[in-house]
């Protein structure tokens, strides 16, 4: 059994290796597009273009990300991926859906691969932090979303989040106006993440100013099955709590939002409404549902996340100043407006219903249209 479990261990260890050096695409291993065969429009002039990127020289991107198998990673994956692919780089992409040990290896392996950019997302452990510290040793550049903030004192680096103040801001404040500031609630919420703890903080200040507003339940687990584990947690709350004790719920994360409208839907417990943070198409279409308990949640594009920490990125691989923090605008999106679009909402047509949303000239540099335009053919 000894035995069986050593060569267990080293065939998953080498079948690791093999994907990220075979770039395959799937959600838990690396995915890259060498977009090399697509052409290019010689017709567009290159002057003003950073020399590395006029030289014909192939740019190599990593995206890492800790957590997956959710609507919000595949969209923070296509954004990256198709703004650097519009630029000409190769961009390959790897989720370790949540464990911290295939997180910490793909960040190794890409270091060791040489890539000249890695963007990093909720890498929220210490060990991220000395293995940054060596890419950077390495003269890899390093973008990091929503991860720990000892980053910050690592050079060179910028980090990058959803403005958590924003979300939770946004979300509370309409739980407050609509509940005319009398409500008992449960908090669905976990610690141990910089997204998290940001968010929390405006919940305790929210709470301090409306002494109206009494928290009744808390809870909250991060799994790789949240939504069900969110499910069968608010179920067993509600066994608790009659009809007519509990008004809301306040959901720091979408997969939190869905277990919990599951749960009440299945209850008959209508009554209770539920106020978000996050959004995905699957998230929509349930806030989209008659009679859905998911009212208000509140959101930043994932896909736009993506977008911009790929241009951040370039940037540092051009030798352009970056900021060291940067946080993306929040909006706020409603049931109500879902009902009344004269179409099914989904990510792509989001902005029609909510201003501004998906769109950002945030870090788009002349060069990098003139860049798009010439790998556009």
């Amino acid at each position: 059994m000894k035995k069986r479990s050593i060569l267990t261990a080293f065939l998953l260890t080498f079948a690791l290796a093999l994907f990220l050096a075979g770039c395959g695409s799937s959600d838990d291993k690396a995915s890259s597009d060498d977009s090399s065969d697509k052409g290019v429009n010689e017709d567009v002039s290159l002057e003003g273009v950073p020399e590395r990127f006029a030289d014909g020289e192939k740019t190599k991107i990593m995206v890492i990300r800790k957590i997956g198998g959710d609507d919000h990673t595949a969209q923070f994956f296509a954004g990256a991926k198709q703004e650097g692919e519009a630029l000409g780089f190769q961009v390959d992409t790897f989720t370790a859906n949540g464990d911290s040990a295939k997180f910490n290896d793909a960040i190794a392996q890409a270091i060791q691969q040489n890539y000249d950019g890695l963007i990093i997302s909720h890498g929220d452990d210490a060990a991220v932090v000395d293995q940054v510290k060596e890419a950077r040793e390495k003269g890899i550049d390093v973008v990091a979303f929503d991860s720990n903030t000892d980053l910050l004192d690592v050079e060179g680096v910028t980090l990058t989040a959803q403005d958590d103040h924003a979300l939770a801001t946004l979300a509370l404040d309409k739980l407050v106006e609509e509940q005319d500031g009398e409500a008992k609630i449960a908090y669905l919420w976990v610690d141990g993440f910089p997204p998290m703890e940001r968010r929390n903080e405006i919940y305790t200040q929210t709470l301090e100013e409306n002494p109206g507003i009494e928290e009744i339940e808390r809870f909250g687990v991060a799994s790789e099955n949240t939504s069900v584990d969110t499910q069968d947690a608010v179920a067993a709350m509600l066994n608790k709590h009659p009809k007519g004790s509990i008004d809301a719920i306040f959901a720091t994360w979408d997969a939190f939002a869905t277990g919990a409208v599951r749960a009440i839907e299945e209850a008959g417990r209508d009554e209770i409404a539920i106020y978000g943070i996050d959004v995905s198409n699957a998230d929509l279409q349930l806030m989209s549902e008659e009679g859905s308990s998911w009212k208000y949640t509140a959101a930043v594009d994932p896909k736009l996340i993506g977008a911009i920490d790929l241009r951040i990125l370039a940037k540092k691989l051009a030798g352009e100043e970056t900021p060291q923090t940067f946080d993306l605008e929040a909006s706020l999106i409603s049931q109500e407006d879902l009902l009344a679009a004269d179409e099914e909402v989904n990510m792509e047509n989001l902005a029609n219903v909510i201003e501004g949303w998906g769109t950002s000239s945030e870090f788009e540099e002349d060069w990098m249209i003139t860049l798009k335009e010439y790998h556009a053919k």
